[in-house]
């Protein structure tokens, strides 16, 4: 029971860390690619280097149809077009981030009209907008005031119109909820005489595992040389490399655990051996064979430790799925730095099969190890020896 304790306790706090981390990784992922870039984009190919509304793209029916034809592994698309205007009220004017937008696809993506704190949602075409609530104080602005956007449109264009305020939104990132204009993708069209075109085009795959695989297929059908398909590990090559990083950081974490464990697994296993040599030396002494003896004992530690890895899967998978349904909320200073990032301040508990069959892999080869123990001592064991102890 000891020995069996020793190894459940390992598997647990083994799949307790790493499913931390995935968590973790899994929120950062979902946060960036709902409010930023979407899991697939496809952009002018000049936009990356320049994002100007000279580089947007018509957005009409051939290209929707060739992006249909590549396959049944597109879920929904998120049609955009963004721009950096001047945005004022009665006496003050703030720089802001206009973003024309389709609503019920946008919601589809982020939930976004769940995040209305006041007023309602804008039609297209009506003419409102949806401004943050850090823009709003900023501006001293409420619902139903008038917001005045100027700027710069396609070409050199003058931008500027006069749009009332439906709603206010509280967004999870403190720095766009403090300039973020969301406008109907036809307002802000008109706006920015940008007819009929969008800088970025959101592309949502059935399953997150199908998104290579999806671009790959998009890259074919897709005829204009101009337009370019990138995934969201192209577009966010710095969270890449910070993932790597904190992943690197969680397996030395996990090397300095599996040492732990493996001493405290080799201590149980080293207690249980030398409380039987004096059986061993009786059984060798009546004639019993050492090979079929060391197979006997290697068999006796081996079965426990399929029996502690088992139990240990079947505690954590428990644990992990309250964890997984009640996250940790986090609070005071570590609160304020997640929100500063514009993420939950919860940590989440991911559960994936992966990690435990990775897990009970390691731990299995740790004690599959120290299993050898008992098997080597009865090979070297001296009968007499044995006897007296």
């Amino acid at each position: 029971m000891i020995t069996v304790s020793s190894i459940l306790f390992a598997v647990v706090c083994a799949l307790f860390i790493e499913s931390l981390e995935r968590g973790a990784h899994n929120l950062m992922i979902d946060n960036m690619t709902s409010f930023h870039t979407g899991h697939l984009q496809i952009q002018d190919y000049r936009y990356e280097d320049e994002p100007s509304l000279d580089n947007a793209f018509y957005y009409d029916d051939t290209l929707i149809s060739n992006i249909e034809s590549s396959g049944d592994h597109i879920d929904f698309t998120v049609p955009r077009i963004e721009a950096f205007m001047l945005a004022a009220g009665d006496e003050l004017a703030r720089s802001a981030m206009v973003l024309g937008i389709d609503a019920n696809a946008e919601h589809r993506l982020n939930q976004l009209k769940e995040r209305l704190s006041e007023g309602r949602f804008f039609e297209p075409d009506d003419g409102t907008v949806v401004i943050g609530e850090g823009l709003a104080s900023r501006l001293n602005l409420a619902v139903g005031d008038t917001l005045v956007l100027l700027g710069q449109g396609r070409f050199g264009m003058t931008a500027s119109g006069l749009f009332e305020i439906s709603g206010l939104i509280s967004h999870p990132v403190r720095d766009i909820n403090n300039q973020i204009v969301y406008i109907s993708l036809p307002d802000a069209q008109w706006l920015l005489s940008a007819d009929g075109h969008i800088t970025n085009l959101l592309i949502t795959p059935t399953h997150v595992r199908h998104t290579n695989a999806l671009a790959e297929e998009l890259k074919t059908v897709i005829t204009d040389e101009e337009l370019r398909v990138l995934t969201w590990e192209e577009m966010m090559p710095d969270l890449i490399e910070a993932l790597e990083f904190d992943a690197l950081q969680t397996r030395f974490m996990m090397g300095i655990l599996y040492v732990v464990i493996g001493f405290g697994i080799f201590g149980t296993i080293l207690t249980m051996t030398l409380e039987r040599l004096r059986e061993f030396g009786i059984l060798l002494s009546v004639g019993m064979h050492r090979l079929k003896l060391a197979f006997v004992v290697f068999l006796e530690t081996f079965f426990i430790s399929i029996l502690g890895i088992f139990s240990g899967s079947i505690l954590g998978f428990f644990i992990l799925l309250y964890f997984h349904h009640n996250p940790i909320v986090l609070a005071n200073d570590m609160e304020d730095l997640m929100l500063e990032f514009g993420f939950e301040p919860i940590i989440p508990v991911a559960i994936a099969q992966d990690i435990f069959l990775w897990q009970g892999f390691v731990i299995f080869l740790i004690t599959t190890i120290i299993c050898l123990y008992p098997s080597i001592k009865i090979a070297r064991l001296k009968i007499l020896d044995a006897a007296r102890s």
